[in-house]
């Protein structure tokens, strides 16, 4: 396995902890966010001041750097705020829908277009996520405004990984990541106070959890995620990103009991095969697959 596939891999396990630590309840969702970008960015700015690897682009490129920490930081607050007014399944699975979005962003403004097996991959693995949720859970699904505020939330997503795709490919991923961090702590900072989120009065425990988000959950993983999505193609990292929700169940079975049903696996299973179609060498087709899967 490559450095940047690897650095992927250890990304994606680092925030799948976070829904198992927002579902501890602690602090507020949307002051979770912003303690979320801010303790990481409060990290890694004295660092990168301290060794002089903060490098300053041109005003173009910092000015997209900057609108693509406020994009990021627009997922999150959107995505709470949808999950407050439905249920945490539908805006997850509405937010997941982000690689599709990417896709087709990268077909109309990048160089490098999607592959044919992105597609394919991408089909295969939104099965997988019908099979993880159950059909049952379509049957309910109500085109309200929770319904929009989390179709909003995986385009703000899609957004965020195409400008990063753009900006990384001029500056450093620690210039990025500061710049990044600092602009959506800002932009968390006014959402929270102008909705009269509460800014401390947190348990010890509370403190912890924010503490553990903001490091591991944001930076490492972000700056992890970042390196993969300068060396990979935007459609794959997103599409990846979508394996989250599986290490999401798993760890919520580990440490909170939840339950998890052979459906799940099952849909987990299909998902993970459609993540891995996108990083087959050469293009192969759907009679290809299912000529296998009978021969088999």
């Amino acid at each position: 396995m490559n450095k940047p596939r690897f650095a992927l891999l250890i990304g994606i396990i680092c925030i799948s902890i976070f829904p198992v630590l927002v579902k501890l309840n602690l602090t507020p969702g949307l002051i979770s966010a912003f303690y979320r970008m801010a303790i990481a960015a409060a990290l890694l700015l004295p660092f990168v001041l301290l060794t002089r690897r903060l490098q300053i682009p041109p005003t173009p490129v910092l000015l997209l750097a900057m609108l693509s920490g406020i994009f990021f930081a627009s997922d999150v607050a959107v995505w709470n705020i949808a999950i407050q007014k439905s249920t945490a399944t539908q805006a997850s699975l509405l937010t997941n829908l982000a690689p599709v979005w990417v896709g087709v962003g990268s077909y109309l403004f990048l160089e490098n277009k999607p592959s044919r097996n992105f597609w394919i991959g991408t089909v295969i693995a939104l099965i997988g996520m019908v099979v993880l949720v159950g059909h049952e859970f379509f049957l309910e699904l109500r085109f309200d405004l929770a319904f929009m505020l989390g179709v909003l939330s995986g385009i703000f997503y899609a957004v965020y990984i195409l400008l990063s795709k753009h900006v990384l490919e001029r500056m450093s991923v620690l210039s990025f990541m500061t710049i990044n961090l600092l602009s959506s702590s800002v932009f968390l900072a006014v959402v929270s106070y102008l909705l009269n989120e509460p800014f401390s009065g947190f348990s010890e425990m509370g403190w912890l959890v924010l503490f553990v988000q903001g490091i591991l959950c944001q930076l490492v993983a972000w700056l992890l995620l970042s390196y993969a999505t300068q060396h990979m193609r935007a459609t794959r990292v997103s599409l990846s990103l979508l394996s989250q929700a599986l290490l999401a169940s798993f760890l919520a079975w580990l440490f909170l009991d939840e339950q998890i049903t052979l459906r799940m696996i099952a849909g987990g299973l299909i998902l993970l095969f459609g993540i891995g179609i996108t990083f087959y060498a050469h293009d192969i087709s759907l009679r290809k697959i299912l000529g296998r899967t009978r021969q088999v």
